[in-house]
């Protein structure tokens, strides 16, 4: 004779990514789910190549995972396995969050919506002037996304090192004319230099200066050529550690600064309101958090 518990079970949550072990997502959402009583549990998937995606999401229909977060490196590379896609995340190809409903996979791209969540009081500043973006993946395309349709720069410059994937990562993408590329190379000369310091807003989307790798401690912005300036937003997506290298150099500078933890809230509350319906306690959820990242840095 089969025994039932009485006690509810739990859906499980994870992060789809390579060496996230650092993520504060667990943090945030399992507080939500705990502080609205709700039977939820959110952990971490490491998986160690690409190609390894397609088993993986079909593990998870078998075992009815009900949700996915996706990080670096594989928001593009999961698109191709789900089964459909909400209209932001077919705009850019790109998908940081999967909803499991009895197998269907759909998949969303709340990063969007996150980036833009912390700039908002900046829109007039930063309406028909220059912006520019490091990184050539899933999250730079968010930003160059969230630009276009909440602030209406004049153009997205897009610094990257490899011209080719740059193009890789806007093939498709219909607002492509908003967006140059740039050899981040340009900067060490005066002219690829005078167009950084003529951007509004400086947006580091690639994971340099992430705690844990071997670029920890640096920065995307060359130092040394005071390309960082006062009346500027310096905005790093990495989140851990709080406060990058590129933001302790804008802070110097007498820019404007916005962590990456500003978008990891935002986007996962976004997130948790996909999954749950519910909206996610974002005031008890970051002050649980700040006080969990102090105590880690101490």
């Amino acid at each position: 004779m089969a025994v039932v518990s009485s006690r509810q079970a739990k859906k499980v949550f994870g992060l789809i990514g390579r060496n996230v072990d650092y993520s504060w997502s667990p943090l945030i959402h399992n507080t939500a789910f705990e502080k609205l009583g709700l039977p939820c549990f959110y952990t971490i998937f490491n998986i160690s190549g690409p190609e390894l995606i397609a088993d993986a999401l079909h593990g998870a229909r078998a075992l009815g995972i009900s949700g996915f977060n996706v990080t670096i490196p594989y928001k593009k590379t999961v698109v191709p396995y789900l089964d459909e896609l909400s209209p932001e995340a077919l705009a850019i190809g790109a998908v940081n969050t999967i909803v499991n409903d009895n197998g269907r996979l759909s998949g969303y791209n709340t990063d969007i919506e996150g980036f833009a969540s912390p700039l908002k009081p900046w829109s007039d500043r930063i309406r028909g002037t220059r912006v520019c973006i490091f990184g050539n993946g899933g999250a730079a395309l968010a930003a160059v996304e969230a630009f276009r349709l909440f602030f209406e720069p004049s153009s997205v410059l897009l610094f990257v090192r490899d011209l080719d994937k740059a193009d890789d990562m806007l093939e498709g993408y219909l607002h492509r004319d908003l967006v140059t590329p740039c050899f981040t190379d340009e900067l060490e000369q005066a002219a690829g230099a005078r167009l950084l310091r003529e951007c509004s807003v400086v947006v580091n989307a690639t994971p340099v200066g992430t705690a844990g790798r071997p670029d920890t401690g640096r920065s995307v912005v060359p130092a040394g050529k005071d390309l960082l300036q006062p009346g500027q937003i310096v905005y790093d997506m990495v989140y851990n550690p709080l406060e990058t290298r590129l933001l302790a150099d804008a802070r110097t500078a007498g820019a404007q600064t916005v962590s990456g933890i500003e978008m990891l809230i935002a986007q996962a509350a976004r997130a948790f309101s996909i999954w749950t319906g519910q909206e996610m306690p974002v005031d008890e959820v970051r002050e649980l958090l700040m006080r969990e990242i102090c105590a880690t840095s101490a």
